[in-house]
């Protein structure tokens, strides 16, 4: 381990949490809730955020193939939710059984922040590196999420509710966007793996 393999990891894996496409989503979600509520949502969607990405980088490869689930799988997976995720903001619709609260965390944290895009690169980088490297790159992408993410009500109070508001509908079109991108990029991987293996 060297300092060049921690900037390259860090910086990856900051590109790939892509802390700053999660924060307008994270503001649509969060519009109606309280200033506490947001911080709390915050700090739950981050932790839950980080936890899955140490489990991915310590077990990941061991995981998948326990519960025979390949990425590609889990990349289309990760796609309904968010297309299921999009009908609710941009139609108002309720799918869901649980409160709104545990709704918006839950999609930041995964497949949002933690999804096949971050869990593929930390059981490549693990398994280039070990596992110091893609931990200190995984905690300082994290940290600037947090920072950002637990800052939200400052960026609300400044932008205000109403823009917000318009802006809750194109994000809904921009989640829906990358619900149907991991379900093309999961199915062609997955058509790509059965042709490889003569399936097909």
């Amino acid at each position: 381990m060297d300092l060049s393999e921690i900037i390259y990891a860090s910086t990856l894996l900051f590109f790939i949490f892509d802390p700053f496409a999660s924060l307008p989503i994270f503001i649509s979600l969060t519009k109606n809730f309280s200033d506490d509520d947001k911080i709390k949502s915050a700090n739950r969607a981050v932790l839950v955020a980080g936890i899955l990405f140490v489990i991915f980088v310590l077990v990941g490869r061991e995981l998948l193939s326990f519960f025979g689930v390949t990425t590609s799988g889990f990349r289309i997976a990760g796609g309904l939710v968010l297309l299921l995720m999009s009908l609710e903001i941009i139609f108002g619709m309720n799918l869901t059984r649980i409160n709104s609260e545990n709704v918006a965390w839950v999609i930041i944290a995964t497949p949002i922040l933690t999804g096949p895009g971050v869990i593929t690169t930390a059981i490549i980088l693990t398994t280039n590196y070990g596992y110091i490297v893609p931990l200190i790159g995984g905690l300082f992408a994290l940290l600037v999420t947090w920072i950002l993410l637990h800052n939200a009500v400052l960026i609300t109070r400044i932008v205000g509710n109403n823009v917000i508001e318009i802006m809750s509908k194109i994000i809904g079109l921009l989640i829906a966007a990358i619900g149907i991108e991991y379900i093309m990029r999961g199915g062609y991987e997955f058509i790509s793996t059965l042709l490889s293996i003569g399936m097909l």
